[in-house]
């Protein structure tokens, strides 16, 4: 069972997605403002949130923020619009996907169920890439012998780059693989997904060695 903490403001939507999820098989707790989401993350650490953006007092962008820094528990957004501001500033803020409102259950469920999957990886052993040792039994990166905190979206996007050094990825086949659903083209998870693990792992992100642009088609693993 998924212990899942929902944060959202709206009394009917909060009541009617925690009885859908709930009848997936989830174990749901509510809250309905940004305060009492971030007491009741800390209390009973969920495996997931699904968090509104729209909150009162302190906004869902900011408590994406908050629960990204605090570790790695997987975040989907929920969004009334599919506009760039808010899809775009989620991303940003460490979202790890995004649901736009009416959420319908069965989509909510299977994008619950498609993140927490992203954890898991075949044990294949130890990559090592010039500073960075990837070890795919433990899912355990390190720089320069300093570990590296990983989401679980950023370690599978950093598992099927480096599964092929010098192969390009496009991003739908990137969206297909990592996140397990087609996204009409939205390369917007894909690009903040890469600036995220960029910023862990790269010295310079400006030039980077490990994940790498390729314009106009997608990205790459840098050969080593």
């Amino acid at each position: 069972m998924v212990a899942i903490l929902l944060i959202e403001d709206d009394p009917l939507v909060r009541r009617g997605l925690q009885l859908a999820l709930s009848r997936h098989g989830h174990d749901v707790r509510t809250a309905e403002t940004g305060e009492d989401g971030l007491e009741q993350f800390h209390v009973s650490a969920p495996d997931l949130v699904v968090l509104d953006l729209m909150l009162p007092g302190i906004d869902g962008f900011e408590v994406c923020r908050r629960i990204r820094a605090a570790g790695e528990v997987p975040v989907i957004m929920l969004t009334a619009r599919g506009d760039d501001f808010d899809v775009v500033g989620g991303l940003a803020a460490g979202a790890d996907d995004y649901v736009i409102k009416p959420a319908r259950p069965t989509v909510l469920d299977a994008r619950i169920r498609a993140v927490l999957r992203r954890g898991a990886a075949p044990a294949e052993g130890v990559r090592v890439h010039r500073d960075l040792r990837i070890d795919t039994a433990a899912l355990a990166v390190s720089v320069r012998g300093e570990p590296v905190s990983l989401t679980p979206t950023e370690m599978r996007l950093l598992l099927t780059l480096s599964r092929a050094p010098g192969r390009v990825f496009s991003r739908s086949q990137l969206l297909e693989e990592v996140w397990e659903h087609d996204y009409l083209g939205d390369s917007r998870l894909v690009d903040n997904c890469v600036q995220r693990l960029r910023a862990k792992v790269e010295d310079d992100q400006a030039s980077p060695v490990y994940v790498q642009t390729v314009r106009g088609f997608g990205y790459r693993f840098g050969p080593v």
